[in-house]
């Protein structure tokens, strides 16, 4: 007996033993985790319950030359509750009251909202759904609420932010706004992102669910810097004439997209762009940047570089006789026609370009420059015809005047070049020639933009870029420009003569799609355009108006089809710029305003450990000053501040009361 309880006891004794051995080991193994792989292990389990989600910044907004917002970011909020998190006797106290306005708000009965909300508390719901797309406004509102008002802890108020891009005046001009998305880059938005784009910034959240993310408090781990703002040369009111005007006469003529564009004269200052293409639908919308990309032959309107290149190469004179016989000629085994039935027979140069001549002009290049076409090449290339303008904005399309050694040469390059065919430019390209001639000769890069802009301070500024001082002799500008308003005096834009205001331009009506020409007989396509400046005598803007493919059925010149937007536009412009003048001349430049704003400015990027100053401030600057510090303000009074109850230096203690008094 004595031995089997022996036996027991040594059977427990190993137990007993094998039992510490085995604690031992846990406990060692504990302590290894803990001071050698405690790290390791608390960063995996931060990593799995917690996250630095991005706050992405806002971009910067575009604004016109005169203010007007034309592309901004706009903050919407997505509302969710932590309906578990609230206090039993609050949540119950209030959540009829809380439904009563979610229902007024958001709509569903009060009777739905409190079910939801009770659901969700019964469930430990953390991150239910109350409702997406909120302004700041109603965000506001919504967090005045019952229980919400109460914040994240004590209220389960979780709002996440987001931002979206808005163009409040739609469509117009939105190729040449531009965006910076899925699309890709283009327009202003895609050219100057390294400004509109801020720093973004970080919010820790916590996983309280699967798939579910809370913020851990309303600050931001860090803060995001918004963008900068750019401040484009487009003015809204030339914009919004150029855009309809455009419109209404695309519709008109059923044409498949058009496009034109107005600048100023002296600066290249781009006032206003438009391009419109047509959708499925037969509805107008801005399709492409027809403008900067769309490279095509211009026809007619060419035959102002010729005639530049001609006569500072001394070869003719404005005065130069030339044959046009019957308005039919046969060159190199093709025949060049006139639109004029009969033909104008014997005109001078000067009349060629007025009544815009084929014949007249193939055969003045043709007989000066035939033995040596460089020479005629070489002068068109001089003057940056051949060269892209350089533009920010993306997609430019590329010039083409083919010479010689060109794949495109043949014995009917020379005359074709001549009036407009067998070569390409855009329609910003051939803009900016005619302005050089409106500009005395200057030709100047075309603008976009004018400044960058950060919380209204300046920060960089685009100034005018001379592309060539002097294309041609200034004996040559003054013939050039007599010529262009003749055009529309007693030329091809005659239709477009007003007593009212001088305009002086050149028509253009090219063919397109014409490789199969029997093709194109039974289905005749052109590009009409009208190219010029207003006033004739001191030119102050220079326009371009191109319309592809109208109806031949109801028109395709270039006066009728292009020609009535160029005068829309040059006589509204007319109409109102006196108006302008007159505002900006007497618009008064608030020293003390502008004193104000830099004072609060100053003060709103320091940051403070105790209560600032505040007297001398304008009652709406202090008062934004003092609640961004996170302090009550109670005021009296109007005007500025001129007494505080907490003096300058005491410590500031966030929802403290601070009361003002004011002037």
């Amino acid at each position: 007996m004595a031995t089997t309880k022996k036996g027991i006891l040594n059977k427990l004794y190993v137990v007993v033993i094998i039992i510490a051995l085995f604690l031992v080991a846990i406990i060692f193994r504990l302590t290894d985790i803990q001071f050698s792989d405690g790290d390791k292990y608390r960063n995996l389990s931060e990593q799995l319950t917690l996250r630095n989600d991005t706050i992405y910044a806002n971009r910067g907004s575009v604004f016109s030359a005169d203010g007007s917002l034309l592309a901004t970011s706009m903050s919407q909020y997505e509302i969710r509750m932590d309906a578990f998190t609230v206090n039993s006797e609050v949540f119950e106290k209030n959540v009829r009251s809380l439904s009563q306005e979610l229902s007024k708000m958001l709509g569903n009965t009060t009777a739905h909202w409190e079910r939801k909300i009770r659901k969700a508390r019964n469930t430990k719901n953390r991150y239910l759904f109350i409702t997406r797309k909120l302004g700041y406004t109603e965000y506001i509102k919504i967090k005045s609420f019952p229980i919400f008002n109460l914040g994240m802890y004590k209220g389960g108020f979780i709002a996440e932010q987001s931002t979206v891009r808005a163009h409040p005046l739609n469509k117009v001009a939105e190729r040449t706004i531009g965006y910076d998305d899925y699309r890709g880059a283009p327009g202003i938005e895609g050219a100057y992102r390294k400004y509109l784009t801020g720093k973004n910034g970080l919010r820790l959240k916590q996983k309280i669910a699967k798939g579910q993310w809370k913020p851990i408090n309303d600050r931001n781990e860090k803060e995001p810097i918004n963008g900068k703002d750019i401040v484009t040369t487009l003015n809204v009111n030339i914009q919004d004439i150029a855009h309809h005007s455009l419109l209404r006469q695309l519709e008109y003529y059923e044409a498949e997209h058009g496009c034109v564009v107005v600048m100023e004269t002296k600066t290249g200052e781009v006032k206003a762009i438009s391009n419109l293409g047509r959708s499925s639908e037969g509805k107008y919308y801005e399709k492409r940047n027809y403008a900067v990309y769309e490279s095509h032959e211009p026809g007619s309107a060419f035959k102002l570089m010729a005639m530049v290149a001609a006569l500072e190469s001394g070869a003719i004179d404005t005065s130069t006789i030339v044959d046009t016989g019957t308005g039919r000629y046969r060159m190199y085994g093709r025949y060049i026609n006139d639109s004029k039935r009969g033909g104008y027979g014997e005109i001078s140069a000067a009349r060629a370009l007025e009544v815009s001549s084929n014949i007249a002009f193939a055969r003045l290049i043709e007989e000066n420059f035939g033995d040596n076409p460089e020479k005629f090449i070489n002068s068109l290339y001089k003057m940056n015809l051949n060269d892209k303008l350089g533009l920010p904005i993306k997609g430019e399309g590329a010039p083409l005047i083919p010479g010689p050694e060109h794949s495109l040469w043949s014995k009917n390059a020379l005359p074709s070049i001549a009036y407009g065919y067998n070569l390409k430019l855009t329609p910003l390209q051939t803009l900016t020639f005619y302005n050089a001639i409106a500009n005395n000769g200057e030709m100047v890069k075309p603008r976009f933009v004018k400044e960058i802009r950060s919380w209204n301070k300046h920060v960089e500024s685009f100034e005018k870029e001379v592309i060539n001082k002097a294309i041609c002799s200034k004996e040559t500008i003054a013939k050039i420009q007599e010529i262009l308003k003749n055009v529309v005096f007693r030329g091809t834009g005659r239709k477009l003569y007003s007593e009212d205001f001088s305009m002086a331009g050149k028509t253009g009506t090219a063919r397109v799609e014409y490789g199969n020409y029997e093709q194109w007989l039974k289905d005749k396509k052109y590009i009409s355009s009208f190219t010029g400046y207003f006033p004739a005598e001191n030119p102050k803007y220079s326009c371009i108006v191109v319309i592809h493919k109208p109806n031949t059925k109801t028109g395709f010149y270039g006066a009728d089809v292009s020609g009535p937007v160029f005068k829309d536009i040059a006589q509204k412009i007319y109409t109102t710029n006196h108006i302008i003048n007159e505002v900006e001349s007497e618009t008064p430049d608030f020293e003390s305003v502008k004193n104000d704003f830099e004072k609060y400015y100053t003060l709103a990027n320091k940051e403070f450990n105790s209560i600032p100053n505040v007297k001398g401030m304008a009652a709406m600057d202090a008062i934004s000053l003092l609640e961004n510090l996170g302090l009550k303000v109670n005021y009296s009074g109007n005007g500025k501040v001129v007494e505080q109850s907490l003096n300058e230096g005491e410590k500031l203690v966030k929802g403290t009361t601070i009361k003002i008094k004011l002037s």
